[in-house]
């Protein structure tokens, strides 16, 4: 008993030393800086419990002895009697510091997330929809049912454009074909000049008459690839001309061709709408059908302007390759069937016309090594 009562004693005269210490300045700065000290300064009660002052000292000093903006947790450390079956319970939330950065940062918002599918679904509900209302214009015109816009003057510089285009075609085609016959017969005249060297060789007797057609048959073979030359020249500018300029503006007209339809579809939707009645449920419908039509008419007008600029352009262009080509056509014919081979040979260096000898395409056997 006396063992006891002295070691109550001791507890109880422990006790304020133990909050000497924590008053004391130098202490208090240890007990900062070392979190082990402080823990091992808990004074205890002679009941066994924690003193609540010192309790809250203690969980005081462990977060001032933890770093700060490390995004930890505020540990709050509860002791219980030693009676009490229950260890120490630990309670962790959401450190302060850790608040503070996270509410002064900057907030971002995440976009919308897309779904590909439904993309894709609205797209083809839109293509259905415009295809739907052109298809329908194309039919009422057909049957005389709906209007149309016509651009007058357009409409017949387009008209002139695409019956030109075939003239030219046929122009085409036929230089093409005497291309064709006149390679023929400088082939037939080489091979037969050829024949007439050899038999003035081999007949004494006709010696000079077979030399006078073989240099004859010769002429005519030079002159015809001369005259070839500028023929084929001249179908590959006019075939530049027919199927690739004009072949691109037609296809500028296409396109405004399709633009118009819409137009003149989407046109017809808004006065059906303008014609009906105006209620809550149909004027959302008219201001979303004032907008699409807004929008191509501003794509008919674009490209109304851009078939017109392209029209003239192609005039002109037009008007200076056929100039020439045709110049170049009709002075090759003159200089050959005329036998002056000077003259076609002049026509052919105004032109720029380099003639293509057989086989200088061919690669030379140094060349293959």
């Amino acid at each position: 008993m006396s063992e006891h009562s002295n070691e109550s004693t001791t507890l109880d005269e422990s006790h304020p030393a133990a909050e000497e210490v924590q008053s004391d300045p130098e202490e208090g700065a240890m007990a900062q800086e070392s979190p082990k000290n402080s823990a091992a300064e808990i004074p205890v009660t002679s009941n066994g419990q924690l003193e609540d002052s010192h309790e809250h000292s203690f969980n005081r000093d462990l977060k001032r002895s933890l770093p700060v903006g490390l995004g930890l947790s505020e540990t709050k450390i509860t002791s219980h009697g030693f009676d009490s079956t229950k260890e120490g319970v630990v309670e962790a939330g959401p450190f302060p510091g850790a608040r503070a950065q996270q509410k002064s940062g900057p907030v971002v918002l995440a976009d919308e997330v897309k779904n590909p599918a439904m993309e894709k679904l609205e797209l083809v509900r839109k293509w259905s929809l415009n295809t739907y209302k052109c298809t329908r214009q194309i039919i009422s015109e057909k049957l005389g049912r709906g209007s149309r816009t016509v651009d007058l003057e357009l409409e017949a510089q387009i008209d002139i454009l695409r019956d030109n285009k075939k003239k030219y075609e046929n122009i085409l085609k036929l230089a093409q074909t005497l291309s064709t016959q006149l390679f023929q017969m400088v082939h037939t005249q080489r091979q037969l000049g050829d024949a007439f060297a050899d038999l003035s060789l081999k007949s004494l007797e006709l010696h000079e008459e077979f030399g006078y057609n073989a240099d004859t048959q010769k002429l005519l073979a030079k002159n015809g690839e001369t005259l070839l030359g500028a023929i084929n020249f001249f179908i590959a500018s006019v075939n530049t001309l027919v199927n690739k300029t004009i072949e691109d503006t037609l296809l500028t007209v296409k396109q405004y061709e399709s633009a118009r339809i819409e137009y003149d579809a989407y046109r017809t939707d808004l006065e059906e709408l303008n014609l009906g009645p105006r209620d809550a449920n149909t004027l959302p419908k008219i201001e979303q059908s004032q907008q699409l039509f807004q929008v191509h008419k501003e794509k008919y007008d674009k490209m109304r302007n851009d078939v017109s600029i392209k029209l003239k352009f192609l005039e002109e262009n037009k008007v200076k390759v056929l100039h020439n080509q045709l110049v170049l056509f009709h002075n090759a014919i003159a200089a050959y069937f005329a036998g002056n081979q000077k003259q076609l040979e002049q026509t052919l260096k105004q032109f720029h016309i380099k003639l293509k000898t057989p086989g200088a395409d061919a690669p030379s056997w140094l060349e293959e090594q």
